[in-house]
C-alpha cells in the first residue's frame, strides 16, 4: 500500500486519499497535503514557526505547529460551508517549519522575515502555524514588502499593542504596536476581534485607539451577532490587501484550553469560523494561527479548532488568483 497516494483534483495535487489510506498513517503534513518538494509549484504554502520565546505566561506554543498538523488529519477536500474545494482551486502544499534561534528573539525575527520572503518570492501566499504571536511582526513585514501597508484583522483575547515587557520591545504582547510604528499596516483598516478580560489600565485602550485600531469585543460578537460584525469588518477593510492573524485564545477556554494566556468569556469556535467565512471575496494575502500550546490541550480540542480555522483561511485564499496584482 502506497501511504503517500495523493488525490489529484483540478490539475493540483491534493491530500492523501483517505478512502484508501487510513487517516492515522502516512504524511503528517497539514491536512495530509503534499510537501512543497512533491509539487512543481505552490499557490499557498502552509509553514510552521515553532517559536515561543516571546511568551509572558505559559510556554509550549513552540510545539503548536506540529500539534495543529496532527489535528488536521480529519480535514476533507470539500468545504461545504463555502461551497469550495480549496485544494482544487489552488495548489496548497506544506513547506515544513522555519528553524529559528530560541535564545535570541531579534535574530529569530530576522530569520522568520527572511524565510517568509524566500517562501513567498514566487508569488505564493503563506498560512503560518505558530508559535507565539511574536511571529506576526516579521510576517507582516514580509507582506508589506510585497503589497505596501496592509489591512489587519486580529482575532485575540488581548490587544497585543503594549509597548514593552520587562523592557523588551519584541514579545507576543507587542507585535502590532511595532507594526504601526514601522508603517507596515494601514491605520485606516485595523481591527481587533474577540478582545476581553482585565487590562493594566484605561490607557491601554487609549493607546490602542490612537494607533488606529477598532475593537469588536467578544461581548459585541455575542450581542450584535456574526452578520452585523462581518458587515462592519468588510466596510472597514474594503478592497485593501488583508492580513488575518488568529490567536487561538480568542476562543473561550471551553473551546480552546490549550493556549498560553486563557481568558474567560471568549467566542465559540462556531462564531469564529462564521466570521472568517464572512470574509469571502476579500483580498487575503496572508494569515497566521498562533498560540496553540498542546501541553494544556485536552482531546485535541484546541488543535482541531485551530486546524479548522486554518482550513477556512486557506479556502479564502484559494479563491484569490495566484500571483494576483500587488498593490505596490
Amino acid at each position: 500500500m502506497d501511504v503517500n497516494q495523493h488525490i489529484s483534483d483540478g490539475g493540483n495535487v491534493g491530500p492523501i486519499d483517505s478512502s484508501r489510506i487510513p487517516r492515522y498513517v502516512g504524511s503528517a503534513s497539514f491536512a495530509r497535503l503534499p510537501r512543497v518538494d512533491q509539487v512543481d509549484r505552490a499557490d499557498i504554502k502552509v509553514v510552521g514557526i515553532p517559536f515561543d520565546s516571546g511568551v509572558s505566561y505559559r510556554p509550549g506554543a513552540r510545539f503548536g505547529s506540529t500539534h495543529v498538523r496532527e489535528s488536521s488529519r480529519l480535514l476533507r477536500p470539500y468545504n461545504p460551508a463555502q461551497d469550495v474545494s480549496p485544494f482544487a482551486l489552488a495548489q496548497v502544499a506544506d513547506a515544513g517549519d522555519i528553524a529559528v534561534n530560541p535564545f535570541n528573539i531579534n535574530e529569530a525575527i530576522d530569520t522568520m522575515e527572511s524565510a517568509a520572503g524566500e517562501l513567498s518570492a514566487d508569488g505564493a501566499r503563506l498560512l503560518t502555524l505558530g508559535g507565539d504571536h511574536t511571529i506576526a511582526l516579521p510576517l507582516l513585514r514580509n507582506v508589506a514588502s510585497q503589497h505596501g501597508p496592509v489591512a489587519l484583522l486580529h482575532f485575540d483575547a488581548h490587544l497585543d499593542t503594549w509597548d514593552t515587557y520587562f523592557g523588551a520591545e519584541y514579545t507576543h504582547g507587542t507585535p502590532f504596536r511595532r507594526a504601526v510604528e514601522e508603517g507596515i499596516v494601514d491605520t485606516e483598516a485595523l481591527t481587533h476581534v474577540g478582545t476581553r478580560g482585565p487590562l493594566y489600565g484605561k490607557k491601554d485602550l487609549e493607546d490602542d485607539r490612537r494607533f488606529g485600531f477598532g475593537i469588536v469585543t467578544s461581548s459585541d460578537v455575542y450581542y450584535q451577532g456574526v452578520r452585523e460584525v462581518v458587515d462592519k469588518l468588510r466596510q472597514r477593510i474594503g478592497n485593501r490587501p488583508l492580513y488575518v492573524s488568529v490567536d487561538i485564545d480568542v476562543l473561550d477556554p471551553a473551546h480552546a484550553p490549550g493556549t498560553g494566556t486563557p481568558e474567560a468569556g471568549g467566542m465559540t469556535s462556531r462564531e469564529l469560523l462564521e466570521i472568517i467565512r464572512g470574509l469571502r471575496g476579500l483580498n487575503v494575502v496572508g494569515a497566521d494561527v498562533v498560540e496553540v500550546a498542546p501541553a494544556y490541550d485536552h482531546a485535541e480540542m484546541t488543535g482541531v479548532a485551530a486546524s479548522h480555522v486554518a482550513y477556512d483561511l486557506i479556502t479564502l485564499m484559494s479563491e484569490l488568483p495566484a500571483n494576483a496584482p500587488r498593490n505596490n
